[in-house]
């Protein structure tokens, strides 16, 4: 009896076991299922996440920060245009108030694929307050996909170094501002950066930028990368056209152009920064420089290739440049000076930032003048703005100069109310008595010998001409209102008078006097010649 209770009761406990086993094992599987599907939605919403690169671009007006745009929204000549897309509808810009902001989709060859998004933050003044609008762009996430773009104009070429010195010296401190996170990330971005530009020929790869041919770990040169910002820096220099304006019209020669541009390497590889300039109508290595600095996968067959022999089409890829190259443009160049002399002058800027931003200056430091105090006599941007000089400045100081040798003085000083209305009166008084023949205001006749009488006049002769002419002139036609008519009453005495004078007098009908003894045409006369006398009154009588 016993045994047969205990064999039921463990078939009952293995029922029991097999029973709690069946839905274990199923929550298993559904767990396994959903993880797989989990891993599947996730990499499928990665690869499908676009890549988001960030562009500050600084420097320039808000015109020419929509002409850069408009140069990168241009179409690949590679790319074939679709016909159910509509390519033409562009993204607003706003830049015109502190910080301005746009977007950019890259699309691949067919236009059908978004390759990544370009977010563009505009800034066109390097004042301190304006820098703390670009701190929250900087974190450890978006530091590898940011790029600096610093704008130039070849319309101020003579102001290059001086605009650069301001936007570094407004980045410099904003950059050693931010947490340990990253700067960390900063270096290891410089770090990668510096490695992927060196060793080798330049030339584009499957996963965008530049990749080298040979793997070839070269050591940097003198005056290379001593000055990294943590961020990489490219510098557009626009509006190349304006190099044959400044050939033709301002006697530029190729000594100027190329010392612009040695200067301009020479600090730029102290930065591991690119250059490139471009024409008004914008280029297509702009592109291909940018998107390569970016990592974005080349839309473009040829690979982007250095240019520093066409003036107007210079191409410097980062960290192509050295010393040497830049010396071989030009004899007499002095590399070391420039290096060297650039780092003392960004310490200097940086002091005047310190110190407007502590003063809480809303403007510029070129327009509260803090370069003009913390300029070098004998630094960088001193020695370059006297080689590479404004054109319209130097005439003015010719025109100094020329006014100095000759004596003469170019500042005027001003007179006093009192003395300036004493002066004019003394000239108004000069220029009536000239008026008058050389009397004296005082000698003038009064009013009642003012009067001309016109009879007499023309009984005087030539002497009585003259002066009725003289009167004539100074008190201008006597005209009066008839009727609605304006009459001249010097013209109707005239033609009176020669009606008079041609008359023959018939005998039949002799005219008859009047009472007064004078005829009709006389009368007419005696009454016209009063309109004169009274109209030399109103005249001598109206005020001055």
């Amino acid at each position: 009896m016993y045994n047969n209770t205990r064999r039921v009761s463990t078939k009952a406990a293995a029922i029991s076991t097999t029973a709690d086993d069946v839905p274990s094992e199923s929550k298993d599987k559904e767990r396994a299922g959903k993880d797989m599907w989990s891993s599947m939605l996730d990499s499928v919403a990665s690869g499908k996440r676009l890549p988001e690169k960030s562009v500050i671009v600084l420097g320039g007006t808000s015109d020419s920060q929509r002409e850069l745009l408009d140069s990168i929204f241009s179409r690949s000549p590679n790319a074939r245009r679709p016909q159910d897309r509509n390519t033409n509808k562009l993204p607003p810009i706003a830049n015109q108030f502190a910080l301005g902001y746009t977007y950019h989709d890259v699309l691949d060859a067919e236009q059908e694929d978004v390759l990544a998004r370009l977010s563009f933050y505009l800034l066109t003044d390097p004042s301190p307050s304006f820098a703390a609008l670009l701190k929250p762009l900087l974190n450890p996430q978006t530091i590898p996909h940011v790029l600096v773009v610093i704008l130039l104009d070849w319309a101020r070429p003579w102001i290059f170094l001086r605009q650069l010195r301001d936007w570094v010296g407004m980045l410099r401190p904003l950059l050693a501002s931010l947490d340990f996170d990253a700067k960390e990330v900063m270096e290891e971005n410089m770090s990668t950066w510096r490695n992927r530009w060196r060793g080798g020929e330049m030339s584009f790869g499957g996963g965008g930028g530049f990749v080298p041919e040979h793997q070839i770990s070269i050591p940097l040169g003198p005056g290379e990368w001593d000055e990294a910002l943590g961020i990489p820096l490219c510098v557009v220099c626009q509006n190349a056209d304006q190099i044959d304006l400044l050939d033709k019209e301002h006697g530029w020669g190729e000594e100027d152009f190329d010392y612009v541009l040695q200067s301009l390497r020479t600090v730029l590889l102290k930065h591991g920064g690119s250059l490139i300039y471009t024409p008004s109508a914008g280029s297509t290595a702009l592109q291909q420089l940018l998107f390569a600095s970016l990592g974005i996968p080349s839309l473009f067959k040829d690979n982007l290739k250095h240019n520093v022999i066409d003036r107007d089409k210079v191409v410097v890829p980062p960290s192509w440049d050295s010393w040497g190259k830049i010396r071989i443009l030009r004899e007499g160049f002095d590399v070391e000076g420039v290096s060297a002399g650039w780092s003392g002058e960004l310490r200097d800027s940086e002091v005047a930032y310190r110190d407007g931003s502590s003063e809480g200056s809303d403007v510029s430091p070129v327009e509260n003048g803090l370069e003009e105090d913390h300029d070098r006599p004998n630094g960088v941007i001193a020695l370059y703005e006297n080689t590479i000089r404004d054109p319209q400045r130097d005439g003015a100081l010719a025109a100094i100069a020329l006014s100095q040798d000759q004596n003469e003085k170019i500042e005027v000083k001003g007179l006093g109310t009192q003395e300036f209305l004493a002066q004019q009166a003394e000239l108004l008084e000069r220029t009536k008595i000239e008026e008058g023949g050389g009397e004296d205001k005082k000698d003038i006749p009064s009013e009642p010998s003012r009067r001309v009488d016109y009879d007499a006049l023309t009984s005087q002769g030539d002497s009585g001409v003259k002066e009725e002419n003289r009167v004539n002139e100074h008190i201008g036609p006597v005209q009066f209102n008839m009727g609605g008519i304006q009459v001249d009453a010097d013209d109707m005495l005239k033609r009176l008078k020669d009606r008079e004078a041609n008359r023959t007098p018939e005998p039949e009908t002799a005219p008859v006097p009047s009472s007064e003894g004078k005829t009709q045409n006389e009368a007419l006369a005696t009454f016209f010649a009063g309109l004169m006398k009274r109209g030399n009154n109103s005249s001598n009588n109206s005020p001055k």
